[in-house]
């Protein structure tokens, strides 16, 4: 069984920074995707960020690309996203989940979900 566990968020002025973890319990032997989406308020749950288990290859949604940045350290069984240059747009609850997805950006193939974790960028 995989658990997932988000932390990280909080309020921060538009500008400025905040590093997401998930700490990850995944079976070994176990090749799954890992990826962050969000809600924001009034939306649907959207895609932000994904990378393999290998972490060789990562993926952005065009509206983080360039400032914010996916990785994972299976060692300590963390994944991070790093988000800089937030914007008040940025304001959501962030959930990281894993799955073995045909589309990586779809987020109904995705099996394993945290419960999230609010971030609020003030303007």
């Amino acid at each position: 069984q995989v658990q997932l566990v988000e932390s990280g968020g909080g309020l921060v002025q538009a500008g400025g920074s905040l590093r997401l973890s998930c700490a990850a319990s995944i079976p070994r032997f176990s090749h799954y995707v890992m990826a962050w989406f969000r809600q924001c308020p009034g939306k649907e749950r959207e895609f932000v960020a994904a990378t393999n288990w290998s972490g060789g290859s990562t993926f952005y949604a065009d509206s983080v690309k360039g400032r914010f940045t996916i990785s994972r350290d299976n060692a300590k069984n963390t994944r991070y996203l790093q988000m800089n240059s937030l914007k008040p747009e940025d304001t959501a609850v962030y959930y990281c989940s894993a799955g073995t997805p045909g589309l990586i950006f779809n987020i109904n193939e995705y099996r394993y979900w945290g419960q999230g974790t609010q971030v609020t960028v003030s303007s």
